[in-house]
């Protein structure tokens, strides 16, 4: 898979950690930012990772800030996104299997990169089910639409 990434200055160490893991699982990365810790604004991030997912350049995305909620936010704003907010392993599992979610957010603040890594690890390898759930997903579909 092709999987673009991107975080603000609170998230950037936790990106360039998150970055080793996705190629470890070889997996292509295509980072769009930021660079370094000076302060930046998380939308100017957030918005292009989950547009190249939403135009089909890469498969998925990655996108954290220090809690992870203004990168969500900025996300879920792209029509096609369902960019899901996860902080523990049960939920990478379930938002993929039942939501199908396309971008992940996480918080550096919130959890530590041990936890990151093995979030990154569920959800990368987690695949949708399918069923009822396709149903549900085609309804926000409709609604965007």
């Amino acid at each position: 898979m092709k999987i673009a990434i991107g975080s603000d200055h609170a998230g950037y160490a936790l990106k360039e950690d998150i970055i080793n893991v996705i190629k470890e699982l070889g997996h292509e990365v295509k980072d769009v930012g930021c660079d370094c810790a000076d302060s930046v604004d998380y939308a100017d991030f957030g918005i292009p990772a989950a547009e190249m997912v939403a135009n089909g350049e890469v498969d998925r995305g990655i996108i954290i800030c220090g809690t992870g909620i203004g990168m969500s936010i900025s996300a879920n704003k792209v029509k096609g996104i369902r960019c899901a907010l996860v902080h523990d392993l049960f939920s990478a599992k379930a938002t993929r299997e039942h939501n199908d979610s396309n971008v992940l957010a996480m918080g550096e603040r919130i959890i530590g990169p041990g936890l990151a890594q093995e979030i990154t690890k569920v959800w990368l390898t987690t695949e949708f089910e399918g069923g009822r759930h396709a149903r549900r997903i085609g309804k926000i579909t409709e609604y965007e639409a």
